[in-house]
């Protein structure tokens, strides 16, 4: 309470603060030039003929803005599934499909369609995009629409890049600043960070930057109890099973949705969270360090080395449950939760980077290698409610009576190592030639090993002696299905690991790159580019379950089977549930092909840029976990579609037309574009086990999607202290087909005809419209969004201050395609502010952020198997001192 009164006290003194006449230099009217490096050569923003934005290192310290979470909200036409930090996916323009969380992404996962670059390192993984604390960076740029052509495949929508500020020669600088803040429902935060450019020599500079910032949690984890119901689906399709035979769980009339209610056993354990309950359970902590290195050989030819280490750590989960686990309502922020979760997110990356001079030409090479390592522990515990939460978790389940009910409490932990190694090549001519060009060649490489276990399986593993209904053990090692097996752990499984996902991902791309502008006259320019790409893709390792390694006795009697699952080829009659994809063919799929891009500019007189482009943009496909003969067909003549070994890659072309104009001798930017964008053959995951797809994530391919949009910006300098400026986007997004399942049972007697029904856990269930009816919208893809700043600077005296508001707008969205109005995430507008004094090198600034203390969905989820809602971070207030210098 006494660190808020010194904040209100901070407040007051500066917004009393009166500003007194003053003069000002002309040229101090005029908009600050912003150069890009967008098209892989330094030239000033409104020269590139791209709709892109630029936030440079004066306005990310002006937003003071540090985390993708902080600053996507200034971007219109930028988008995130938000999970928490290390947690979200990226998506520009609406091309979204939906997100289903991080357990187990890297495995089942489709590749980002958003490339995520650190200086010239591609970074992104399925379901977490690389989340870099903004420490001393040059800018963040945002290139929209298809990028493939310069930035590969994962550029299909866009590309977001943090660019480093490097080592400057001769020059000693640094600066350093503390804060400290308070959060609203929850714990204070604190942050320091601090740089420093150091020349070592007349040709060799360093620059270093190192930083802590630890956020205070906001989530409260409430008190509860868990408790059988007699609605849990297990247990009411349970119920409605029993006698039909021992290992069997056949689907009955039941209502899938409001299940019939069942007979919960007597003998059923209760449990609850008072051991973990707490309030602001979830902090997070951003830690790291960059250092590079410069060294100048000669006046052509430059080095230069980069080292960034960061470290993240969060506890809890960053979601709110409108309801709770006993179906009772919550408050905001609050959330009931059996065990406790975390993040730890670390990455290392060294890059190298040289530059010099073949004849007239300018070359580059780059190279980089990104090592990261995160680990997730979250509670998984309303998995009991769900289908096959009974089967794990009580005895007999199906065969023999129902007489006990074991814990419900589960988790699940997610282990990811990724490696990315890229090297870049290329050679661009001089910027004044009238026929300009840039080529290069480029290789990358990403490891992705993931190994992610359910833990929900809580009746006991067999021993002699033990209980009548037990468990085998999973052990890959012993299971002579998986002997050949490339998992990361072939070792014995934790007791209570129902089922794992443990695979080995890996991505390799040549390709070779041109693109030439052609100055047909002064005035206008043609560029074409185009790129070909060679593209290996292959996934091996296996997952295994305990599904068919429960051993089912009826009475008294004591389990003599012990041993783990698979080892004697089968156990109730069935295979070890699970696949081993070195067995698989294909496992590996390669992929080829050109994609292009042209535009033509015209400038119409020297502060008027307009332009048309077409542009192309691509990602690759994947795998799933095996097949499994799912969907049976109504009329019970047998299966009619079994899962796919792989999906293809989908495609993506954008039409665009686009202005780059400044007026009133450069006080006033006005940019924008409108366009239209073909997605084909979506990458589409589904997960439906109500519908009869079985109890895992399955991609396909199959809808085609039209995003029409418009998206501008306005910068006006109204005055010498005052600049305001705001940008907005329109995206009408729409299913533009059809797509139904075919029937691919070879054999069976619709082999080759649509799918319009299937046999679900409520009978007879149409599945015409999984993927939505034709003409709904994308997930994550409002149609509006928006954001308007000003800021005033003014100097009185010795000291220089300064004010800023803003505020950022988004209309409703869907988190799937196929959502209802129901679940769809609300519009919000939040309003950011500070204030700030300074003398000399000293500063002192009051900083607030969603001071209206919103409260709104930026992700809904239900794959905890409850209803899940990420909410903005609540009002926070900062007070924060900086020094910095210069020699």
């Amino acid at each position: 309470m006494q660190m808020n009164h010194k904040l209100s006290a901070a407040v007051a003194a500066v917004l009393a603060i009166q500003a007194a006449p003053m003069a000002f230099a002309a040229d101090d009217l005029g908009i600050e030039e912003v150069v890009v490096t967008a098209q892989r050569r330094s030239e000033n923003i409104q020269d590139v003929p791209i709709a892109m934005q630029a936030l440079t290192s004066e306005t990310l310290s002006e937003l003071k803005v540090s985390t993708m979470e902080d600053f996507i909200k200034y971007l219109p036409s930028v988008t995130t599934a938000a999970m928490g930090p290390g947690q979200s996916n990226i998506y520009m323009r609406g091309l979204s499909v939906g997100a289903f969380g991080t357990q187990g992404s890297a495995s089942i996962g489709q590749w980002p369609n958003v490339a995520v670059y650190l200086d010239d390192q591609s970074t992104q993984i399925p379901g977490r995009n690389l989340d870099v604390y903004a420490a001393d960076l040059e800018r963040i740029e945002v290139l929209e629409g298809p990028q493939g052509t310069l930035f590969g495949a994962g550029a299909q929508a866009g590309v977001l890049r943090y660019i480093t500020n490097k080592p400057k020669q001769g020059v000693t600088e640094g600066s350093a600043s503390a804060s400290y803040g308070t959060t609203a429902h929850g714990s204070n935060s604190s942050k320091v960070q601090a740089m420093l450019n150091l020349p070592l020599s007349d040709k060799l500079a360093m620059r270093a930057v190192i930083f802590n910032d630890s956020r205070g949690g906001y989530i409260d984890n409430v008190f509860s109890t868990f408790t059988r119901r007699a609605t849990d689906l297990g247990i009411a399709l349970r119920t409605c099973n029993a006698g039909t035979g021992a290992g069997t769980a056949l689907p009955c009339n039941v209502d899938y949705s409001a299940a019939t209610p069942g007979t919960v056993p007597i003998d059923s354990v209760a449990i609850n969270n008072a051991a973990i309950e707490g309030k602001d359970t979830n902090p997070v902590t951003y830690k790291g360090i960059r250092v590079g290195l410069a060294y100048d050989i000669n006046d052509d030819w430059k080095v230069l080395v980069t080292q960034t280490y960061q470290d993240m750590t969060t506890a809890g989960v960053f979601y709110q449950m409108p309801v709770g686990s006993e179906g009772q309502t919550l408050n905001e922020y609050e959330v009931t939760l059996f065990n406790d979760g975390k993040v730890h997110d670390q990455f290392s990356n060294t890059a190298l980077t040289v530059t010099g001079k073949v004849g007239s030409l300018d070359l580059v090479y780059s190279g980089a290698l990104l090592s990261r390592h995160s680990e997730q522990i979250q509670d998984y515990t309303n998995y009991a409610r769900g289908v096959y939460g009974t089967y794990y978790q009580c005895t007999g389940y199906s065969g023999g009576s129902v007489d006990k009910c074991y814990t419900p409490s589960s988790t699940w932990h997610d282990t990811t190592k990724n490696v990315n190694q890229s090297h870049e090549f290329r050679l661009s001519t001089p910027t004044d030639w009238k026929v300009r060009g840039i080529a290069g060649v480029f290789w990358e490489k990403r490891e992705l090993n993931d190994d992610t276990e359910w833990l929900y399986k809580s009746v006991p593993e067999c021993t002699i002696g033990g209980p009548g209904s037990c468990f085998k053990w999973l052990d890959p090692s012993a299971a002579p299905k998986f002997a050949n097996s490339s998992m990361n752990n072939m070792g014995r499984r934790n007791p209570q690991t129902g089922f794992f996902d443990d695979f080995q991902r890996t991505y390799t791309q040549k390709a070779f790159f041109a693109s030439a502008d052609w100055d047909i006259i002064d005035s206008l320019t043609l560029t074409v580019g185009t790129r070909y790409y060679d593209i290996k893709n292959a996934m091996k390792g296996g997952n295994l379950g305990s599904f068919f390694c429960k051993n089912y006795q009826s009475g008294p009697t004591a389990s003599t089977v012990t041993g783990p699952c698979g080892a004697n080829g089968t156990v109730n009659g069935s295979a070890p549930y699970g696949s081993n994809l070195d067995n698989q063919d294909p496992n590996t799929t390669k992929v080829s092909g050109f994609k292009s891009r042209v535009n033509l500019s015209w400038r119409p007189m020297d502060d008027v840029l307009l332009y048309a482009t077409w542009s192309e943009g691509y990602r690759p496909g994947g795998f799933n976990r095996g097949t499994k003969k799912v969907l049976p067909a109504a009329d019970a003549s047998g299966p009619q579609w079994q899962i796919p070994y792989t999906y293809e890659s989908d495609e993506l072309v954008n039409k665009e037309l686009g202005w780059k104009t400044t007026f009133y001798d450069n006080r006033i930017q006005f940019n924008g574009a409108v366009y239209q964008e073909e997605w084909k053959n979506v990458q589409t995951g589904i997960f439906a086990p109500q519908l009869g797809f079985g109890n895992l994530t399955v991609s396909v391919n199959g809808p085609d999607y039209r995003v029409r949009g418009v998206e501008m910006s306005l910068l006006v300098r109204a005055t010498a202290g005052l600049t305001v400026q705001g940008s907005m986007s329109y995206n009408k997004s729409e299913l533009t087909n059809d797509p139904v399942f075919i029937n691919n049972v070879v054999g069976s007697p619709g082999f080759g005809q649509p799918i319009l029904t299937g046999v679900g856990a409520g009978g007879v269930v149409p599945i015409r419209n999984v993927f939505g009816a034709k003409g709904q919208s994308l997930a994550n893809s409002p149609k509006i969004q928006g954001n308007v700043r000003a800021r005033y600077e003014w100097t009185m005296g010795d000291y220089d201050y300064y004010w800023q508001a803003g505020f950022a707008h988004q209309s409703e969205s869907k988190p799937s395609p196929a959502s209802i109005s129901q679940n769809a995430m609300p519009s919000w507008t939040v309003v950011d502010a500070s204030a700030g004094v300074s003398k000399g090198n000293w500063s002192v600034e009051l900083v607030g952020s969603n001071l209206g203390d919103v409260n709104r969905s930026l992700f809904t989820s239900a794959s905890q198997f409850i209803e899940t809602q990420v909410p903005q971070r609540p009002r926070t207030l900062e007070l924060q001192i900086g020094y910095k210098f210069k020699d």
